[in-house]
């Protein structure tokens, strides 16, 4: 098994169309912003001719989109795979902010206790143990090629702290890992050899309304 390598790129979705600024998480009916379609198509036009042997994306809508010029590119069907999905959390349908958003609300307080688990939702080490699953899962179905799995900001950024033994709690501005970023895990045989990162969108649908 030692001595086939293959990559397992984490992809976070494009840009999601969002006029009223919620905290949307795994809600349903958030898609892609005409932004993020542009993002999409990118990414499509990124991984034509590699050797990408494995497809699979988060169910929500805004990752099966963003995996569907993938999929045209290489000529595979998406997989879905719940382990993808994005991370839960209890402020799901409010806005961020102080004045009229989570913070401004006395009664949110109590939720925002502890960071280091995080107390307002799924705890950061239950996301590292499903996205490892998913990970593993997609290196056995590409082994000795590539698979791209389409999902979300905090479960892909948790999964990159774990693979580098980084701790799990952080400060969420400092996440690396930007719309239609690509994360890549690179194996040989079962051994993590490297973490890639590439932004492979750029600036793209700069002045494209959401």
């Amino acid at each position: 098994m030692s001595g086939t390598r293959t990559v397992v790129h984490l992809v976070r979705h494009g840009e999601v169309h969002n006029p009223d600024g919620i905290l949307y998480g795994r809600r349903p009916g958030f898609g892609l912003s005409e932004r993020g379609a542009l993002m999409a198509a990118a990414l499509g036009e990124y991984f034509d001719g590699a050797d990408v042997t494995y497809l699979v994306a988060s169910p929500l809508e805004r990752a099966q989109q963003t995996a569907a010029p993938v999929a045209d590119s290489t000529g595979l069907p998406i997989e879905s795979d719940g382990r993808l999905i994005e991370a839960d959390n209890s402020f799901e349908g409010q806005r961020w902010g102080v004045r009229d958003g989570i913070l401004g609300r006395p009664a949110n307080w109590v939720r925002l206790r502890n960071p280091f688990r995080p107390s307002w939702g799924e705890p950061y080490v239950d996301i590292a143990v499903r996205m490892s699953a998913a990970i593993e899962a997609a290196r056995l179905a590409a082994y000795g090629h590539e698979a791209v799995c389409v999902g979300h900001q905090l479960p892909i950024w948790i999964a990159h702290s774990a693979a580098i033994g980084r701790r799990l709690w952080h400060d969420p501005r400092e996440r690396i890992c930007a719309l239609a970023s690509v994360t890549s895990l690179h194996f040989e045989g079962t051994e993590l050899l490297d973490v890639g990162y590439v932004e492979p969108c750029g600036d793209i649908g700069e002045g494209v309304g959401a």
